[in-house]
């Protein structure tokens, strides 16, 4: 049976151990993602070197070491919920770009081909 990964073709970690410059495409391509000539040849190098130190960190020894998402202790700061009155519509909308009726109005960004809407 093949891993979810592997069905939708993202990248597997045994994967990245091998050619770079194959990473580097199959990334580009999965983001959808135009390189200019050379660049993923560049990028191949770099990302070598990224793993090169990603592997460094699998050899030493995290026994008793607690998982962190982050670099300090954050919580969350959290202020009371209560209702308050909204903005006024005009003053909502006041920096639109433009608008229709009672809504703002955005060019399209999810759909386009090469940027032309």
């Amino acid at each position: 049976m093949s891993s979810p990964a592997a069905d939708h073709g993202a990248l597997e970690p045994a994967s990245l151990a091998h050619d770079p410059l194959e990473t580097v495409l199959r990334t580009a391509r999965l983001a959808r993602l135009e390189l200019a000539p050379g660049e993923a040849e560049r990028l191949g190098g770099q990302f070598a070197r990224i793993l090169d130190a990603f592997r460094v960190l699998t050899t030493l020894d995290v026994e008793g070491v607690p998982p962190m998402t982050g670099p300090t202790a954050l919580s969350d700061v959290k202020r009371e919920d209560r209702a308050r009155p909204s903005l006024p519509l005009e003053e909502a909308l006041a920096n639109a770009p433009a608008r229709i009726d009672a809504y703002y109005s955005v060019p399209k960004t999810v759909g386009t081909v090469g940027g032309e809407l």
